[in-house]
């Protein structure tokens, strides 16, 4: 039975995991690991400001009131997307689409984490892989950014590994402190040439009119 609130029923399905909607119990599957702490004292990977710098349990606190902040203002001018990401029926981290105004310019944006004891198995690009089919097959998306500290380089390599072209340099404070950012941009005919064919989208119809695209 579908839920009452349609981006609920959004899931993006690909060979590895599933992108399923953050709702409050998968929120509540996700809170150890935000409590344990995503990074650790010497990793700066966000910019501010950003719930996983603060100590526990403020830092869960955040993390949750800005899931249902983004939930609760999600229309056509804005909205931001929150999935929970599920490999094998465990949850190991979140993979969110952002856009201003998408009717209009069809651009998004994206954003995600992973619990430590999931990264470099190939997860993070296979995320980023299936947002980006979301955004451009499901909702007909224009182009797709994405930014990284120059020190980042394990998401600077998943911008790269699926065909965005550099953008330009930017400045954001992480922990208060200046640094710079590598800005990514990727175009529909480049994602057309390097999109990963092997993915399922569901619910997808629904939620158009909620995002003013219907």
């Amino acid at each position: 039975m579908p839920l009452p609130y349609p981006p609920f029923d959004v899931e993006v399905t690909t060979p590895r995991l599933t992108l399923r909607a953050a709702t409050d119990d998968r929120l509540e599957r996700l809170l150890p690991i935000v409590r344990e702490g995503i990074v650790g004292d010497d990793e700066l990977p966000f910019d501010d400001p950003i719930s996983h710098y603060e100590p526990s349990p403020t830092r869960e606190w955040r993390w949750l009131r800005g899931v249902w902040s983004a939930r609760a203002r999600v229309e056509p001018t804005w909205w931001r997307l929150s999935f929970v990401v599920d490999v094998e029926g465990v949850l190991v981290g979140m993979q969110d689409l952002i856009a201003e105004d998408f009717p209009t310019f069809g651009a998004v944006t994206t954003y995600s984490w992973l619990a430590p004891d999931a990264r470099g198995q190939g997860i993070g690009r296979e995320m980023r892989s299936a947002i980006l089919q979301l955004a451009f097959a499901g909702f007909g998306a224009r182009e797709a950014s994405s930014d990284a500290f120059l020190d980042n380089h394990a998401s600077n390599a998943i911008s790269r590994a699926l065909g965005y072209e550099e953008n330009g340099l930017d400045w954001a404070t992480r922990r208060g402190q200046p640094f710079q950012l590598q800005r990514w941009v990727l175009s529909r005919d480049r994602w057309e040439t390097t999109q990963q064919r092997a993915v399922t989208l569901s619910g997808v119809d629904a939620c158009l009119p909620v995002l003013g695209l219907a």
